[in-house]
């Protein structure tokens, strides 16, 4: 199980993403490159809390399952 999920972080930590929906495209394209990269940072910074708190749960959702 650690060895999946070690590899996976790899296989994203160094993939370049962008988060943006196509109206957010377009606000960033408007204000140039700099802002762009804080917006598509930001969005992927608020991306990660909620992805955090499944994964958390589905964790001790499959250890319990695992005690059974």
């Amino acid at each position: 199980m650690k060895k999946c999920l070690l590899i996976l972080l790899f296989c994203f930590a160094g993939a370049i993403t962008y988060a943006q929906c196509s109206l957010c495209t377009r606000t960033a394209q408007q204000l140039g490159q700099k802002p762009a990269q804080g917006l598509n940072g930001g969005i992927l910074y608020l991306m990660i809390v909620p992805f955090a708190i499944l994964g958390v749960i589905g964790y001790r959702w499959w250890m319990a399952e695992k005690k059974h």
